[in-house]
């Protein structure tokens, strides 16, 4: 592994460049506009989840043409004469506002001269027009003046309604919006207009709330055409808010009075054959029940334009582009972090569903303060971050781990496999196992008299039996914490405190004692392996173990295609030497075991043992002080738990 690669996968470096990966992706996602109709629908359950008004709207008051007054008047559209004769009724109720959703391009007689005498003497009463060389005119009478207002609604992909309009312009004529006309008719007796804001003079100001305009990547929305003014509808009157009255009612003097007098009316149709509906997130499916008659989307809007200036509720508002950016951001890097840290996919799973509801119940209460902060992009990029890194970092450890089963597996017990993959991060360097200079206690043993039972034996015979002394004795090495270093014929060589580096003398010495307690153990064992060997004719055998703790070198050794852990230094060579010592001596036993002096000093008196005495080993200069084990010292506390290896 380069050492550029080695730095990227620091926790401190991985981290953030798999977050900002992750960021970038959902980016560019974002703006490909791929996630603007998940966010949209967010936006909808947001509108649906929040307390609506409880009590009934005091300021509107709708009338409504349903299809069952169309049977009755006969006809439609309704004539000029039908219209006047229920702004009539409505006038004599003193209305400070009336908006008729009617189209009067077209004359339709009777009535004419009468429906214009009554637009051009009561300025409250708003005609509809919608806009656009194309669009439908107003009334004749009242076309470019103040009560023409356009009756355009926005509306989203999938035909959704989520934004309002204040005014448009055509680049000669600037034209209010229908609810606008009416909420500022409204307005006029309380002495609020609508001005300009004095910090942003292109801001639009009613009373104390300014209404910033909507931009085009506003909240969820990816390059919305937002021409005109527009700002996002919140939807907190419920269907039931407004007082509603049929037109048969009004045409028949049923409505009381108090629902008409300063109040803001609209005149609308409500019917199947007209077709002036809507859906809103508010609608629960696409099916014609879910759908708003236009009349009452006005109402929605005239409504929340009345409750900024009178009650000060604000405008739900958006963050800015750049405080989207670290939003996201900072979910992408929290996902990073768990995934990194986390390989539990269940641990994982739980950490992610408490981090997305923290995200949506976040994002719910900013909602409610009038903030709609986005949730579905930094949901996905959460999730996104967690998995991708989770399953990264796994099957990077899945390569390590293999690596370091492939080399420890068949040398160490289980427990001690599982101690190094704890901890690989003190083990490992560039992904494999590093060259770390470590106190060790080395161990080598070997058969007495192999050769010549070799020579009597069949070569299977003795594979099998060869095999089985190998089986049994590697089995207590792993058994007491050491590390199979190698087979070399009848001889085994073993570690004792390898391949994580020991901390302190306490380990040391437990490894030295460890080694010596196996040692007895493979003694205990080739008693046991004779008399099975002596029951079928085979040959038994004798042992000669030399053991000696001091510094080594531990790491990888061979070629790329194949290689080994092993130690090396002259620890490992006076092991070896002692092993070989001088085989008269203690061959009386059936296991001798020699130990080294550096050895003796960490068994705290723990074992029986003969001092055999100064002697030159082959290879080396000094002499070293060679001791025989010859038991444990039964009379001696246990000072170190030999069965929990360090």
């Amino acid at each position: 592994m380069s050492p550029l690669r080695k730095f990227i996968q620091k926790p401190f470096v991985f981290i953030p460049a798999a977050s900002l990966l992750v960021f970038l992706l959902m980016v560019w996602v974002q703006k490909k506009g791929g996630l603007e109709f998940l966010e949209l629908s967010a936006y909808d359950w947001f509108i649906r989840m929040e307390p609506k008004l409880s009590r009934q709207n005091q300021r509107i008051t709708i009338i409504e043409i349903s299809e069952k007054d169309i049977q009755e008047i006969g006809r439609w559209p309704l004539t000029d004469e039908t219209i006047a004769a229920a702004l009539k009724v409505l006038l004599k109720g003193k209305p400070r506002a009336i908006g008729v959703d009617i189209y009067r391009d077209i004359p339709v007689p009777p009535g004419n001269k009468e429906l214009t005498s009554l637009f051009l003497n009561n300025p409250n009463i708003i005609g509809a027009m919608t806009f656009g060389e194309k669009g439908i005119a107003p009334l004749a009478a009242i076309k470019d003046t103040e009560q023409a207002a356009f009756v355009d609604i926005v509306v989203d992909s999938g035909g959704i309604v989520r934004r309002g309009l204040l005014f448009m312009d055509d680049g000669r004529n600037s034209y209010n919006s229908f609810a606008m006309k009416l909420a500022s008719l409204y307005l006029e007796a309380e002495g609020v207009a609508l001005r300009p804001d004095p910090a942003n003079p292109q801001y639009v100001r009613l009373n104390k709330i300014t209404i910033p305009p909507l931009g085009e990547n506003d909240g969820g929305y990816v390059r919305a055409d937002v021409g005109g003014y527009q700002f996002l509808l919140d939807f907190k009157d419920a269907d039931s808010s407004f007082q509603t009255y049929s037109f048969s009612d009004l045409v028949s003097g049923r409505i009381p009075v108090e629902a008409i007098a300063n109040k803001i009316i609209l005149v609308g149709a409500n019917s199947e054959s007209v077709k002036d509906f809507f859906y809103t997130p508010l609608s629960r499916g696409l099916g014609e029940r879910q759908q708003t008659p236009g009349s009452v989307v006005h109402g929605r809007i005239a409504s929340q334009l009345l409750r900024f200036a009178l009650d000060s509720v604000p405008p739900i508002r958006t963050p800015e582009e750049k405080q989207k950016l670290i939003w996201l951001f900072t979910w992408c890097f929290i996902g990073s972090v768990m995934g990194f840290y986390i390989r539990s996919a269940r641990r994982l799973s739980i950490l992610m569903t408490g981090g997305l509801l923290v995200l949506f119940v976040a994002s719910y209460f900013a909602f409610l303060a009038h903030w709609w902060i986005p949730v579905v992009p930094p949901s996905l990029s959460f999730i996104m971050s967690a998995v991708g890194v989770m399953a990264y970092m796994t099957g990077l450890e899945k390569r390590e781990r293999a690596m370091l089963m492939h080399i420890f597996s068949k040398s160490v017990s289980k427990e001690v496999a599982e101690m190094i993959w704890q901890q690989r991060d003190q083990f490992l360097d560039d992904g494999r196992p590093a060259s770390k200079d470590m106190t060790v206690t080395a161990f080598f043993s070997d058969l007495r008299n192999f050769t010549t039972i070799s020579e009597k034996m069949a070569p299977q015979d003795l594979i099998d039996w060869l095999n089985t002394y190998m089986e049994a004795m590697a089995g207590l090495i792993m058994a007491h914490g050491g590390v199979v270093d190698s087979y070399s014929g009848d001889g085994i060589k073993a570690d004792f405190g390898v391949p994580l580096p020991r901390k302190n003398e306490e380990e040391v010495r437990a490894d030295a004692m460890n080694a010596v307690a196996c040692a007895l153990a493979m003694e205990k064992e080739i008693y046991r392996l004779n008399a099975i060997w002596n029951k079928k004719g085979l040959p038994s055998v004798g042992m000669r173990v030399g053991i000696f703790t001091g510094p080594v070198v531990g790491g990888l050794l061979g070629s790329s295609q194949r290689m080994k852990y092993t130690t090396i230094g002259d620890t490992v060579n006076i092991a070896s030497r002692l092993e070989s010592f001088d085989k008269e001596v203690g061959k009386d036993t059936l296991c001798r075991i020699l130990i080294g002096d550096s050895t003796l000093q960490y068994l705290n008196g723990r074992y029986n043992t003969e001092e055999i005495g100064a002697v030159n080993l082959k290879g080396k200069e000094q002499k070293i002080v060679v001791y025989r084990v010859q038991g444990e010292d039964c009379s001696c506390p246990r000072t170190i738990k030999e069965e929990v290896f360090q």
